[in-house]
């Protein structure tokens, strides 16, 4: 059974910084595609920036040059350095992953991934 479990949860102000981890376990091929998801209150979520087997990056307009995601080399933990915070960042944050198969490249910025962590909470202040 695959489990993802986020850390990092954080409160910050404007213009600052944040990391946020992801351990998975439970997979049965090498290098799934991962992401990460924020939904914010009263707001659909959506995907923020993904990294595919081959380690190709996909990330939303918004948050490009600001966030960076990145994986270990076992591909089993999942990384989102957030920087340049700003409170519309604000949300629960997700990370998701899915069978190497399922999705590459900028794609998977709207693939419907099968597995997802519990999500994390980022507050940025004004």
């Amino acid at each position: 059974e695959v489990q993802l479990e986020e850390s990092g949860v954080g409160s910050v102000q404007a213009g600052g910084s944040l990391r946020l981890s992801c351990a998975a376990s439970g997979f049965t091929h090498s290098g799934y595609s991962l992401a990460w998801f924020r939904q914010a209150p009263g707001q659909e979520g959506e995907a923020v920036a993904t990294i595919d087997s081959d380690g190709r990056l996909g990330y939303i307009d918004d948050v490009k040059g600001r966030f960076t995601i990145s994986k270990d080399n076992a591909g089993r933990t999942l990384y989102l350095q957030m920087d340049s915070l700003k409170p519309e960042d604000t949300a629960t944050y997700y990370c998701a992953a899915d069978r190497p198969w399922m999705c590459n490249g900028v794609y998977c910025l709207r693939h419907d991934f099968a597995y997802w962590g519990q999500g994390t909470q980022v507050t940025v202040s004004s």
